[in-house]
């Protein structure tokens, strides 16, 4: 071996294991691969208000768009907190039925009209079967989970808090919280993360109204510890928070991360536009190690003599 190769062959060696010593965190990651998914949240599926219509309207768009994959970003029904079981049963079958149309994987996070029998009206007990999100888990999904698709890894975080006595607020539970320092730990400071809630963890939705005349005594319009959870994406590659909840079109930058709240599904409740922002959901495309996203409504009118009788 001459010695023009002998140190290439050495500095080769050499570079070879120096990346074998480095910790996975510093590891460069394999680009991801250019993909897009949806996202869609707030379907409140009823059967008033024409929103099961509504619903198949939006389903049989998103066919169109040759996505990946669908996260569904929490309250499905409308509405499963103080209504009796029975009827809570229902609209999850009506939504079961409707969704059926979307015919893509779908991911699911909890929101808080999908919490069952939390209000004293439903008559329902915490004991009872399908109590609280106890139908969510069984049926739907786990409350929060991850997955790998195309060099990304993706979060869906539980953002509903409740107890019978105060109702639902916006909380990111400690159980979570552990679970979501060891994913991150795991997932390391390269890969680019996605994470979703439906609660906002950011949002100036509380700007875009007069406050009301009796504040809520508890936070339900933002995770109410959310200050606990932006320390976590410290050091990580986060392309993004996706959110639900408020039924507008909203987008928040803070330390890196954009914050992107979606309009809904049903608009203002299946009786039209929300602040602006129509019936609709969010077209997300992961490119260049970047999070894009596009809003897309899909022609749902809401019924005016519909919503003067409900």
């Amino acid at each position: 071996m001459n010695s023009l190769s002998r140190r290439n062959f050495l500095s080769l060696a050499a570079a070879t294991g120096a990346a074998a010593a480095l910790p996975a965190s510093l590891e460069a990651a394999a680009p991801a691969e250019e993909f897009s998914f949806l996202f869609l949240t707030d379907t409140h599926i009823q059967p008033e208000l024409h929103a099961a219509d509504g619903c198949a309207m939006a389903f049989k768009k998103m066919r169109t768009l040759h996505a990946d994959f669908a996260i569904q970003g929490g309250d499905h029904v409308f509405d499963a907190l103080g209504v009796q079981q029975s009827k809570s049963l229902e609209l999850f079958k009506l939504y079961d039925q409707t969704a059926q149309d979307l015919s893509l994987k779908t991911y699911h996070a909890v929101g808080n009209h999908d919490v069952m029998g939390l209000f004293p009206a439903s008559g329902m007990n915490p004991g009872d079967k399908g109590y609280g999100k106890g139908y969510f888990e069984d049926h739907i999904g786990p409350r929060y989970q991850s997955w790998d698709h195309k060099g990304v890894h993706f979060i869906v975080l539980d953002s509903i808090g409740y107890t019978p006595e105060r109702g639902y607020y916006g909380l990111i539970d400690p159980e979570q919280m552990t679970w979501l320092k060891a994913d991150l730990a795991k997932t390391g400071a390269v890969t680019p993360i996605i994470v979703t809630v439906h609660i906002p963890l950011i949002s100036a939705y509380a700007k875009y109204n007069k406050p009301p005349a009796t504040p809520a005594k508890y936070e339900t319009l933002t995770v109410s510890n959310a200050y606990e959870v932006y320390p976590l994406f410290k050091g990580h590659n986060v392309l993004g928070v996706l959110q639900g909840h408020t039924h507008v079109n909203e987008r928040v930058e803070w330390q890196g991360v954009q914050y992107i709240t979606s309009g809904a599904v049903s608009g203002n409740w299946w009786q039209g536009t929300h602040l602006g922002s129509a019936e609709g959901f969010t077209v997300c495309t992961v490119r260049g190690g970047k999070l894009m996203t596009r809003y897309e409504t899909y022609g749902f009118k809401a019924d005016k003599q519909k919503m003067e009788d409900a």
